[in-house]
């Protein structure tokens, strides 16, 4: 296909699967585990963060001494993992979309802020890897979303031009990632939301059903 784009380059958690509601039901139960009465609200500061940036953002402000910061992310870890495996679905329009980009042979990639072991945990349970050229995570980034780091990693492991990618996200830290390393960015937000915050991006769609190869020239 002749498009300005060359690789389109998806984010994972709340543009794939809805897994924003089970990272709030982990980071609640974990906290609590520790004597925190954790809110929605508070899980909603950090949504599309890195999840050991997660955890030190609260330490700073709460400053808990009964468990160390790597307890209480492999806390949330794994009840991320029960909570994917069991109640995981994958949002609507991602599979026509990766379906889309497949036939015409654009590469697909996916660049998250969570784990390896999530990651693999979720494309393996939504039965959606093959349609990944590039799987990477930001674990192992200088620093995770808003910062650039795991999206300018994985156009380098597609061989692309930054300027010749399309990012998909739902959240701001990952718009302003996309952004950041100069990528076009299209936004899925959170269904029947209107974040003033995405009119920075180059589009903003109502759900994957929306998108089309248009969107790459």
């Amino acid at each position: 296909m002749n498009s300005q784009i060359k690789g389109v380059i998806y984010d994972m958690d709340g543009l794939i699967i809805n897994s924003e509601p089970l990272w709030k039901i982990a980071e609640i139960e974990s906290f609590k585990e520790i004597g925190f009465d954790f809110t929605v609200e508070m899980c909603a500061q950090t949504t599309g963060m890195r999840i050991d940036e997660v955890v030190n953002f609260w330490w700073k402000k709460l400053k808990w001494n009964s468990s160390t910061q790597e307890d209480v992310i492999s806390s949330i870890e794994e009840k991320m993992i029960h909570l994917i495996k069991t109640k995981g679905e994958i949002l609507p329009g991602v599979l026509n979309s990766l379906k889309l980009l497949n036939d015409v042979q654009i590469p697909i990639a996916l660049a998250s802020s969570s784990s390896m072991s999530l990651i693999n945990t979720t494309i393996e349970t939504l039965k959606i890897k093959k349609y990944f050229k590039i799987i990477h995570s930001a674990e192992n980034e200088i620093a995770g979303k808003p910062h650039p780091a795991v999206f300018l990693s994985t156009a380098k492991m597609m061989k692309l031009n930054p300027k010749k990618c399309l990012v998909l996200e739902d959240s701001k830290a990952g718009m302003l990632a996309g952004l950041n390393a100069n990528m076009r960015t299209i936004v899925i937000p959170e269904e029947n939301s209107n974040p003033e915050w995405a009119n920075q991006s180059f589009k903003i769609l109502k759900s994957l059903n929306e998108f089309q190869l248009n969107l790459l020239n």
